[in-house]
């Protein structure tokens, strides 16, 4: 069986599903496995991607701690690159990538999931980043965009504390986009999905930049980068045709 395996949902959607019992720890089978899973997304030329688990009680553990104990300084490095690499690829504003999450998500699996454009996790889904507990800090992203989902205060707080935020906390301070029942995070991540795919790409892609941009420049200059991104959308044809198709009361048809 493949650590992960992926399917085409419909509607531009693709579905990449971790199966690598018992925790999805994301060594090199998970991560070859994710990466090969978007590239299929690249041919498919899909619209969204959904991140998922079939294993019980586990979205993904984490870095592979096995196999960090055993390389030197250089493996370790390039063990970091490769998963960063991977994460900047969910994170990439042209295409909106979604988790699904049920169980825990820890350290590196709590990273993937934050890479995402946005989280769906089921009620008894459970979040963390324990890594101080190893001598370590999250080191694919983790300290950098925790602070920009729940802010600096609760950031350390998680991260120094290495404790698990249960999904109902998850949700009240912005860790998590929606919370539904327990085992209903993939239909709902799905659903989203499949809701977003048919909009303009170049605006889906406008707005996460804009938004991204918003946590690292000033208000004017974030407000000269927005005012930039709606005209581009505009000389561009996006918005010639959204606003056509509402004025014509039809559905848009956007560039694919």
């Amino acid at each position: 069986m493949s650590a992960v395996t992926w399917e085409d949902a419909g509607a531009g959607v693709l579905v990449a599903t971790m199966g690598l019992a018992p925790v999805n720890p994301l060594g090199a089978a998970v991560l070859d496995g994710l990466s090969a899973a978007l590239d299929e997304a690249d041919a498919r030329d899909a619209r969204t991607v959904v991140v998922a688990s079939s294993v019980p009680g586990f979205f993904a553990a984490g870095a592979d701690i096995a196999h960090m104990a055993t390389i030197d300084d250089a493996g370790f490095a390039a063990y970091g690159d490769r998963l960063r690499a991977l994460l900047d690829r969910l994170a990439a504003p042209g295409r909106v990538t979604v988790a699904a999450v049920e169980g825990r998500a820890l350290g590196g699996g709590m990273e993937l999931a934050m890479a995402c454009t946005l989280r769906v996790a089921g009620a008894r889904a459970a979040f963390g980043l324990p890594e101080v507990r190893l001598g370590l800090i999250p080191g694919a992203g983790g300290t950098q965009r925790l602070p920009r989902l729940v802010g600096r205060g609760r950031a350390l707080e998680i991260m120094l504390s290495a404790r698990q935020v249960p999904a109902a906390e998850a949700a009240t301070i912005g860790l998590v986009d929606r919370l539904v029942d327990e085992g209903g995070a993939r239909g709902a991540a799905l659903a989203l999905a499949a809701e977003l795919a048919p909009m303009s790409r170049p605006a889906l892609a406008a707005v996460v930049g804009c938004v991204d941009a918003a946590g690292d420049v000033d208000l004017a200059a974030g407000a000269r980068h927005e005012a930039a991104a709606v005209q581009e959308l505009f000389a561009r044809g996006e918005a010639r045709e959204g606003l056509a198709a509402f004025l014509e009361k039809r559905a848009p048809r956007f560039a694919p």
